[in-house]
């Protein structure tokens, strides 16, 4: 895994957040349809896609807080984990270059 990839997967995981925002800031509208999202990896690089959740036909907000609320620290972990891999091939980088200089 290379530091572009971990970039790639931390603005997957933003939009992911951006949808999850938008569900959970949407759970007082009536007839709301809240979006699933998916990361894949699509050619080696993650993808995130939308989607919408099926509709039952409810007029009362079909958002699972429940589910957001999980999604948010799922969210929050991979984009932790992304960060945290940059940051170490950034230190293993520079001790590299130190060691040659």
């Amino acid at each position: 895994m290379n530091i572009s990839t971990n970039i790639a997967s931390m603005q997957a995981h933003s939009a992911y957040a951006n949808q999850n925002a938008n569900n959970i800031a949407n759970v007082n509208s009536n007839g709301y349809v809240p979006s699933d999202t998916n990361i894949t990896d699509k050619n080696g690089s993650p993808h995130t896609s939308f989607s919408k959740a099926n509709n039952s036909g409810d007029v009362r907000n079909q958002t699972n807080l429940t589910k957001e609320i999980t999604n948010q620290v799922l969210i929050t972990n991979g984009f932790d984990a992304n960060a945290n891999a940059i940051k170490t091939q950034s230190q293993m980088l520079g001790t590299i270059f130190n060691m040659r200089v």
